[in-house]
């Protein structure tokens, strides 16, 4: 691995001047590195961050991925990661047209990384820099404490997923001066969502009377708000100071949790494992906002590489072969999801609607078709809105806005169903729905969405308990022994988790589909020890 020759490095400053006259935003410093595909293989495993610890998967990683290479070759274009400076990598075949249209793709990673408000709370260190120092301290900890060490990687990485993300952005994105009290937390986390259960518009509706409220009134804006509040809910304020000081705080954060209330981890002779948490919950937040952008990161980062590459002038004569890269790159395929591709064409989908004033309500509540087509009121809004996009959206606020039945007819994008053939013992797809609600579903349930964990524990018999906030998916059983397994052990007592799972039901009636009913369980994990209880149906 090594520096990019001063010829290249010259292509990619033209390119960012480029960028930044076409409004992209980022900052000057960046290193460009020279790597072979067998470089690359090693640093996957690791999200392409060559400082980070070692662990035992990340070798198996390695061996996995050398074998499907030896089968499969290939030949990846760029990688770039979000550091300070931000860093990124090549192969070292790559002709000068190439870089250029690689640079570009690039360089709207980087402004990505550094102006999407999910990424806030990565602008303010080198992560590089610090996951260097953390493999020093683990390389130091595994030359103490031997394979204990590994174990409490394994235990803490079981349940990394388990972070409160966004109550950190929550906290990035709040002053001191606008700090909510006590008071309001309890009128919209219990008031309105557990005693009204009010519905969601509803719901936004008082976020924003709120909002005005800070806006109009400063200092006052409490008292004004609950003024206005006591004309809807009299009973507010009494239930307020029945319940609003004993109302139990629900912490979602489960290592952190451990690290702050764990006896076992905070003895002496076990405090080093607090390290190893540590750097296993800051790594995972680190890496949370790439895995909930994916599809906008590399639809922006596909829209511009097109855009600039095609109005520079280094593309003469290399026409045919950008198409036949930017082809394979951006093609949208008839199964599966490609997010270059579904991302690239939102951007453009938005871009043009919004030149057109159809992203109004005016225009929503248009039902004739010819009507929606010929829509035009000349606003010229497209560029200022796919950035305004590329600041505030995460992917599930992408997809569920915008794709909608005008952006599922135009691309004829489709369902696919997936049966087996009992005679020819293939599998054959069809067509199962062209709706955008059915489309849109299925993009919904391909995203990240870890499990909402829920932790109460207020009962003062030592045991850590656990509710899953069951969403329509039940967890993978197949998990569960380990990961409780290690729980107990950072814990230091029992653990008892609650969930939902699908209960035995009859088989399904000829032409009707099988009927699922589910019940609560309750798992206890006690001296190593796994047992499960059935709480009932729902």
């Amino acid at each position: 691995m090594e520096l990019v020759d001063q010829h290249t490095k010259s292509i990619m400053e033209g390119c960012k001047q480029r960028a930044r006259d076409a409004g992209l935003s980022f900052q000057d410093e960046s290193l460009e590195y020279i790597v072979t595909n067998r470089d690359l293989l090693d640093l996957t495993p690791k999200n392409m961050i060559p400082t980070l610890y070692d662990y035992w998967v990340h070798d198996v990683e390695v061996l996995r991925e050398r074998g499907r290479y030896e089968l499969y070759p290939n030949n990846p274009f760029e990688t770039v990661i979000n550091t300070r400076p931000a860093i990124s990598f090549y192969n070292d075949n790559n002709p000068d047209w190439l870089n250029v249209m690689i640079f570009y793709h690039v360089l709207a990673h980087i402004d990505f990384f550094q102006n999407n408000h999910f990424f806030r709370h990565t602008w303010d260190y080198d992560f590089t820099s610090q996951a260097l120092a953390d493999k020093r301290l683990i390389a130091s900890l595994r030359a103490r404490h031997g394979r204990w060490v590994d174990y409490v990687i394994e235990f803490a990485r079981g349940i990394d997923n388990l972070v409160d993300y966004h109550g950190l952005l929550s906290r990035r994105h709040r002053t001191a001066v606008n700090q909510p009290s006590p008071k309001v937390n309890f009128y919209f986390d219990v008031f309105l969502q557990q005693i009204q259960k009010m519905k969601t518009s509803a719901f936004m509706e008082e976020i924003e009377r709120f909002n005005t409220c800070i806006r109009d009134c400063g200092e006052m804006c409490e008292e004004t708000f609950f003024a206005d509040t006591a004309k809807t809910y009299p009973e507010f304020e009494a239930i307020y100071q029945k319940q609003g000081d004993k109302s139990p705080v629900q912490k979602q954060d489960l290592l952190l949790y451990l690290l702050e209330n764990s006896e076992f981890l905070n003895r002496d002779e076990n405090k080093w494992m607090q390290s190893i948490l540590h750097v296993v919950r800051k790594t995972s937040l680190y890496f949370q906002p790439q895995i909930r952008t994916k599809i906008m990161n590399e639809g922006w980062a596909s829209y511009w590489h097109e855009k600039l590459f095609l109005a520079d002038d280094r593309i003469c004569s290399h026409e045919v072969e950008f198409a036949r890269v930017n082809a394979k790159v951006t093609s949208l395929p008839r199964v599966g999801i490609n997010p270059y591709a579904l991302g690239l064409r939102l951007f453009q989908d938005i871009e043009q609607r919004a030149d057109k004033g159809q992203l109004s309500w005016e225009f929503q509540q248009l039902a004739d078709q010819q009507q929606r087509r010929d829509y035009d009121r000349k606003l010229g809004r497209g560029r200022e809105s796919i950035f305004t996009l590329r600041e505030n959206y995460c992917d599930f606020m992408f997809i569920n806005q915008f794709v909608d039945q005008d952006f599922v007819d135009h691309h004829q994008l489709f369902v696919t169903e997936k049966t087996l053939n009992q005679q020819r013992m293939v599998w054959e797809y069809r067509v199962g729905s062209r709706r955008a609600e059915d489309y849109r579903q299925m993009l919904l349930a391909s995203l990240y969405h870890p499990p909402h964990i829920v932790i109460n524990n207020d009962n003062g018999d030592g045991t850590l308990r656990l509710k899953h906030t069951f969403e329509g998916k039940q967890l993978v059983r197949d998990y569960i022994t380990g990961t409780m397994l290690g729980l107990e052990y950072l814990w230091g007592n029992p653990v008892e988790l609650e969930t939902h799972e699908a209960s035995p039901a009859p088989p399904a009636e000829a032409g009707k589909p099988r009927e699922i009913k589910w019940q609560r369980v309750r798992y206890r994990m006690h001296n190593r020890e796994l047992k499960r209880e059935t709480m009932g149906t729902v």
